[in-house]
């Protein structure tokens, strides 16, 4: 098996379903150990704490500047950012960033695995992005930044998943990433 860990990242446009898909993965695998992210932008009132490490722009603007990042974006007037892992204790790291994250992380793992995920209908979208509690003006910044966020995903992704009912997507996700894992424990048989 490989001593590196499998590097599993989730993207797509917000109020997809990212985080709780991460959040089921994390419950459904002992193997799995979810970083979180970094922010500056205010906590909605329907998520939990933990869903980021919420900072002020100076905190975030320092940890930049000590290179505390595996990666990191400017995204609708907030910073984002996935901090270097601390230590995972050997498990696979699962990340919920944005597009823009994901090239980053590409570019230093190329082995990275990268789902993107797709809402049922950009009209269900807009129904999950209104029902967390954004405003009206941010569900339409969303809606109109998605289609460039899909359109890049799409140029990302190792695999697609449709986020239609999240225990079916979780499962899809849970299956691919055992059969990479069974992959990596194979070695390879040359000709």
């Amino acid at each position: 098996m490989s001593a590196e860990p499998l590097v599993a990242v989730l993207i797509g446009p917000g109020g997809v379903g990212k985080g709780s898909l991460a959040e089921r993965l994390v419950e459904a695998d002992d193997h799995l150990w979810l970083s979180r992210s970094w922010t500056t932008r205010p906590k909605r009132a329907t998520e939990s704490r933990d869903a980021y490490v919420f900072v002020d722009r100076a905190k975030f603007e320092e940890a930049i500047d000590d290179e505390r990042f595996l990666e990191w974006a400017e995204f609708h007037g907030n910073l984002y950012g996935t901090p270097l892992p601390d230590d995972a204790q050997g498990a696979d790291v699962l990340l919920e960033i944005e597009v823009q994250g994901a090239e980053q992380v590409l570019r230093q793992n190329e082995d990275a695995v990268v789902f993107l995920i797709l809402p049922p209908s950009m009209e269900q979208l807009e129904e999950r992005l209104k029902g967390r509690g954004d405003s009206v003006l941010h569900v339409q910044r969303r809606l109109a930044s998605a289609p460039a966020e899909l359109a890049k995903g799409h140029e990302l992704a190792s695999f697609v998943i449709v986020n239609d009912d999240l225990d079916r997507a979780a499962g899809e996700i849970l299956s691919i990433l055992e059969e990479l894992r069974r992959q990596r424990r194979t070695p390879s048989k040359k000709d």
